[in-house]
């Protein structure tokens, strides 16, 4: 039984593979319409789960979230077929780049966002807050308003920046540090896709290790890193993971921000440039607030209380932390 369990487990994961694969490959809005609808039907067997009814309620929110964005962007596409000789290209590319934000859950249209990622295991939070957002992010380029993703960039790292204070829970600080980290490639994808790809590389490495660390220690709650005595090498990695986040100097987290807020200033985009970097050094205060919490307040451990792992994914985890400590300084020297 548990054979055929992680056998369908995994014919569900070839099929959210191969879904993105469909999407950003074919040559017609029905083509990308198919592939998001197999994308969504794969995805949700790996969410849902018949022992923890958390994950049932959260795979079921997002059906209904993505099924109301899959009509809009059906209904859409007709409406460019019908009125594709007359002139109201900009009101379609909005409602098409609405549906698509709302998709990989975006702002204005986040709601949905930091409730399903509550209720998920930390694999497929990182599979929603990553691999989920690559066909939205990829469909977006075809066919931008530019002047209405401005708008929608400036709120995302805005109310990710708000909506990350005073979470308790760290699935939703991330699920609002996601929010914050799409403005920023939303901002990357308008300038160029090679500077996305870049970002959303950097991002999703970072991303992968802290999901991880999270995982092998079975924590959800930020309660629970005042708890629990750590290995130091572990503390050291969740601080670099999360300065990575926030964009802080010397670390490679800081290297696609520092290009885009570049690009930004060399093109007169001050007013702009100035939101990003203030909402980016604020998310910084939030993760040095819970840095400092967890490394120099005093933990509580029980005598019976023993923390050990064994696990060989975290030496390579450890020198990757190396690297993102004293790359930065190398890329500087290599850029100047």
């Amino acid at each position: 039984m548990y054979y055929f369990y992680n056998s369908n487990k995994m014919f569900f994961f070839f099929m959210l593979l191969s879904s993105t694969m469909i999407s950003i490959s074919t040559n017609s809005w029905f083509g990308c319409w198919i592939g998001l609808e197999i994308n969504l039907l794969s995805f949700i067997p790996l969410m849902s789960s018949p022992m923890n009814l958390l994950n049932s309620e959260a795979s079921l929110k997002y059906f209904l979230t993505q099924s109301i964005a899959s009509i809009n962007f059906l209904f859409i596409i007709l409406l460019n077929l019908i009125f594709f000789n007359y002139n109201i290209n900009n009101f379609l590319s909005m409602m098409m780049n609405s549906t698509l934000l709302m998709k990989m859950g975006s702002a204005p249209f986040h709601f949905w966002f930091p409730n399903i990622m509550e209720g998920l295991s930390w694999s497929n939070n990182y599979l929603l807050m990553t691999w989920q957002k690559i066909s939205p992010m990829i469909l977006l380029s075809y066919y931008m308003n530019f002047y209405f993703l401005t708008i929608i960039m400036i709120f995302n790292v805005i109310i990710g920046m708000i909506g990350s204070f005073n979470q308790t829970s760290i699935r939703k600080l991330l699920a609002f540090s996601s929010i914050n980290n799409l403005g920023w490639m939303i901002a990357a994808l308008m300038i160029s896709e090679n500077l996305w790809l870049t970002y959303f590389l950097f991002y999703s490495m970072f991303l992968l290790i802290s999901c991880f660390i999270f995982y092998i220690t079975n924590i959800f709650y930020i309660n629970q890193l005042f708890n629990f005595k750590f290995n130091f090498l572990i503390k050291f990695s969740i601080m670099l993971n999360f300065l990575s986040l926030g964009g802080l100097p010397p670390f490679m987290g800081f290297l696609p921000k520092w290009l885009i807020i570049n690009f930004l200033i060399f093109n007169k985009f001050l007013i702009i440039s100035f939101i990003f970097i203030m909402c980016s050094l604020i998310m910084l205060f939030i993760y040095i607030r819970i840095i400092y919490s967890f490394i120099l307040f005093y933990f509580i451990s029980f005598k019976w209380f023993k923390l050990t792992m064994k696990n060989n994914l975290l030496i390579p985890i450890y020198f990757f932390n190396m690297i993102s400590l004293f790359g930065m300084i190398i890329s500087t020297l290599f850029f100047l």
